[in-house]
């Protein structure tokens, strides 16, 4: 018997040492979850038998238990790399179509050949729909999907407004040339410029020129591409009955009027919609659409004055906003993932998109879970079902990107119970040569 309770106690010892090796072994490994073993005595004994007087049968190893505390996050320069404070797992499948879900607490990612996004293993991280304001449109694992960059550009938007706020001197005097014409600077005031966008994404200088007529009174004029653009004159609104602008241009086209009280606030405007014609094929001859109007907003405020309104102060021409709301063309410039794992494409044309909501998914039992290599683990009966969600709420930690989460194995503590397993796989065999000896001492009686 004694021997049989040395060799369960020399084979405790090895698995010991196996589970320590293997623990220093990946001190380096990202997203390792060091293990620990765990031993149970082995005790026998019927009813019939003394038990006061029982010797144990030796020890067993009960279970080979993964720890799963918080690893040190080690930071990167890869916005791909992402590492998980506090509870959770990232999910990924093996391929595309794939029900088959491993579970992972190592986030070194990258970009696979057809732009989704990858482990080092090839499995393809879930990430849940999301709405156009980023908001996830479900976070059921079943509707997870593999989270892709897109390798398209940012769609271009047309101009459909500009935006302007300004200072006109009241000091200027109207021109001495009473005829506008954009290419002589003697028969306006001032100008200014924004650059706007056709349907295609092409680019376009609109400048706005301003014509003093009367003391406070002003015409704008518009050209785009040097091409002068015709405002077409409304009615004058009821109760602000304002001249129409009359005033000759060599181009032979109409602008708007711009009035201002005697304390410099702007008190209204011809037509009360400012918005240019149709732009047409002459400006757009790059087969844009032809029919894009462009409204020249002044923010007029009719109750009093405004800050965002232009005035008319005994001050130099500034131009303090000056803004359109169209877009170029814009390609991928970055990859933007926040602490709530919502994955965004931000574009060269300065606008961002809403891709996937990265999946977290956690079980009732973590030491359930069934290793599967690579760092990577299955559920299980005595894990539980999967639970997803978003980085964030609840129970699940938060998302870091451009960060990885090291291994949790202590290399110190690992050396330390090294030698306490050998010493404890020494003292066993000493075990066994002892029992070895008394056997052979009884075999030398006579």
């Amino acid at each position: 018997m004694s021997f049989n309770i040395a060799l369960s106690g020399l084979n405790a010892a090895q698995k010991d040492l196996d589970v320590t090796s293997n623990n220093i072994a990946n001190v380096n490994t990202v997203g390792f979850k060091e293990s620990r073993a765990e031993f149970v005595d082995v005790y026998a004994a019927s009813l019939l038998s003394a038990g006061k007087t029982k010797v144990g049968d030796g020890v067993l190893t009960a279970d080979v238990a993964q720890q799963f505390s918080q690893g040190s996050i080690q930071f990167t320069n890869n916005s791909l790399d992402l590492a998980i404070t506090g509870n959770g797992f990232f999910a990924t499948v093996p391929e595309l179509g794939s029900l088959e879900t491993s579970y992972t607490r190592a986030g070194q990612f990258s970009l696979n050949a057809d732009n989704f996004v990858v482990n080092s293993g090839g499995g393809h991280l879930l990430g849940f729909p999301v709405n156009t304001d980023g908001s996830s449109s479900s976070v059921s694992l079943s509707t997870a999907v593999p989270v892709r960059i897109p390798t398209s550009s940012g769609a271009p938007t047309s101009s459909s407004e500009v935006d302007i706020r300004m200072n006109l001197p009241a000091g200027d005097v109207p021109p001495a040339n009473p005829v506008f014409d954009p290419t002589d600077p003697l028969t306006f005031n001032n100008s200014t410029s924004v650059t706007i966008f056709d349907s295609l994404g092409d680019d376009h200088i609109m400048t706005y020129y301003f014509v003093k007529t009367a003391a406070n009174e002003w015409n704008m004029f518009t050209a785009v591409d040097d091409v002068m653009v015709n405002i077409p004159t409304a009615p004058a609104s009821v109760g602000h009955p304002l001249p129409v602008p009359t005033q000759p241009t060599q181009a032979g086209v109409q602008g708007a009027v711009l009035t201002f009280s005697a304390s410099g606030d702007y008190t209204g405007q011809v037509p009360g919609t400012i918005q240019t014609d149709p732009l047409g094929n002459v400006i757009l001859s790059n087969g844009a659409d032809p029919t894009q109007q462009l409204i020249i907003d002044f923010n007029l405020d009719v109750s009093g004055p405004n800050p965002n309104e232009p005035t008319q102060f005994a001050s130099n021409f500034e131009v303090t906003a000056l803004k359109q709301n169209g877009l170029a063309v814009g390609r991928l410039t970055g990859i933007d993932i926040g602490n709530d794992g919502l994955v965004k494409a931000t574009y060269s044309n300065g606008t961002s998109e809403p891709l996937a909501r990265i999946a977290l998914v956690n079980f009732a039992n973590e030491q359930g879970l069934t290793q599967t290599g690579g760092t990577n683990w299955k559920e299980s009966i005595v894990s539980g079902e999967a639970l997803a969600g978003e980085a964030g709420s609840g129970t699940f930690g938060s998302i870091n990107s451009s960060a990885l989460e090291q291994s949790n194995v202590n290399l110190t503590t690992e050396l330390i119970d090294l030698i306490s397993a050998q010493r404890n796989f020494q003292a066993n065999s000493r075990a066994l040569e002892v029992d070895n000896q008394l056997n052979q001492t009884i075999l030398q009686i006579r």
